[in-house]
């Protein structure tokens, strides 16, 4: 997971750092500014994480910020952003920005994130079985293009103690849950560890998100396409049809997927989607491409890059879905958004819910609420 240089506390403190951002048309909210976000201290704080390796500082702020949970403390220390209740899936969120997958793998840290104002939390990916991920050094900061290259590689402790974690939190919102596969399972019987995850998460998450698009578990993309994706799909819905029936409840299922497919390979996943009866479309994953990071330092390391090079392609990916879906699906957008406006493009280009990963690592806990507010001013 990528380091959390921005929004990371201090003594159990979350430091959040604003951009000063300007009255917004038609909403009235007075945004934060420098002075309220405590930015020396939080660069201070980040001058002194960023002398650490990014996955070392990444474990030590979701550590404190998981304390800072359990503790009650975030929610006071950062001002919680605008109410904008919103329903998508047929649950209530009671504002649009999410937390995407991938910074709280194992749910270390559910309470302290939802404290910070997210109005909804996924935590994974998570796979059947405890897996170690890709060898270390396996996360690179490029902060001249607020960019992040991993290759982690699933690394977590397998869905059993994730779901400890779950029955542990005190959190009641809306809750997501991402499953992936294990490494060493072949790609052709990929569909029996995300059944093992869906029957064991079932119970417990909001919504469970379907990961087919990671680029660091190889072949895994190899499922967004065809056939292959189409069967996949079919053997969810036909289990999840089960579940529904055991549980008495029905658990909506997103797809999450990458922002390097043609338009035509998206239309096709926007069909399959909607044959197979999938409640959501969460776009996009990290991408392979290097446009934007050309000659930086770690520019050419393997892995996906996130951050603001992928802001054009994955809201791309949401036009084509948009035009696609025409409203019988909603989409979840992530990637690229690290200032507010960036939400509401997002929502303008036809997403539903926003998610912050990488612009949420810069930034911070103020791009939370200068999300909510942006997407608002759309009103």
């Amino acid at each position: 997971m990528p380091v959390m240089v921005q929004g990371i506390c201090h003594r159990g403190l979350i430091l959040p750092r604003a951009s000063p951002v300007g009255p917004m048309r038609g909403y009235n909210r007075r945004l934060s500014s420098p002075t309220e976000s405590s930015l020396p201290m939080y660069t201070l704080a980040r001058q002194l994480l960023f002398k650490l390796s990014p996955e070392t500082s990444h474990d030590l702020s979701l550590d404190l910020i998981g304390a800072g949970g359990r503790l009650g403390l975030n929610g006071l220390l950062c001002k919680a952003p605008a109410k904008m209740p919103v329903t998508v899936m047929g649950l209530e969120f009671p504002n649009p920005v999410g937390l995407a997958a991938g910074l709280d793998k194992n749910g270390a840290a559910i309470d302290g994130f939802a404290q910070l104002g997210f109005g909804f939390v996924e935590i994974g990916t998570i796979t059947p079985r405890p897996q170690p991920g890709n060898p270390k050094p396996r996360i690179f900061r490029l902060p001249e293009a607020e960019a992040i290259i991993n290759r982690m590689g699933f690394n977590n402790l397998g869905v059993d103690h994730l779901l400890a974690r779950v029955a542990a939190a005190k959190y009641k919102g809306v809750l997501g849950i991402n499953i992936g596969k294990n490494f060493d399972t072949p790609v052709e019987r990929a569909v029996d560890d995300y059944l093992i995850c869906l029957d064991k998460v079932y119970a417990h998450a909001s919504y469970v998100t379907v990961n087919v698009s990671s680029p660091n578990t190889p072949g895994l993309r190899s499922l967004q396409f065809g056939d292959s994706l189409k069967q996949l799909l079919a053997d969810l819905a036909t289990r999840r049809a089960e579940l529904a029936l055991r549980h008495g409840k029905h658990v909506p299922l997103a797809i999450k997927i990458a922002p390097d497919m043609t338009d035509e390979e998206t239309v096709q996943v926007a069909q399959a989607l909607i044959e197979t009866g999938m409640d959501a479309v969460i776009a996009t994953n990290t991408t392979l491409s290097r446009v934007g990071v050309e000659g930086m330092e770690h520019g050419d390391e393997a892995g996906g890059l996130s951050g603001a090079p992928v802001r054009e392609k994955s809201t791309h990916t949401v036009k084509v879905l948009a035009a696609e879906l025409a409203g019988r699906l909603p989409i979840i957008a992530v990637g690229g958004i690290t200032e507010g406006k960036h939400a509401a493009e997002k929502i303008a280009a036809g997403a539903s819910l926003v998610q912050l990963y990488s612009g949420f690592i810069y930034k911070g806990p103020a791009l939370i609420r200068e999300s909510v507010d942006a997407i608002a001013a759309l009103r």
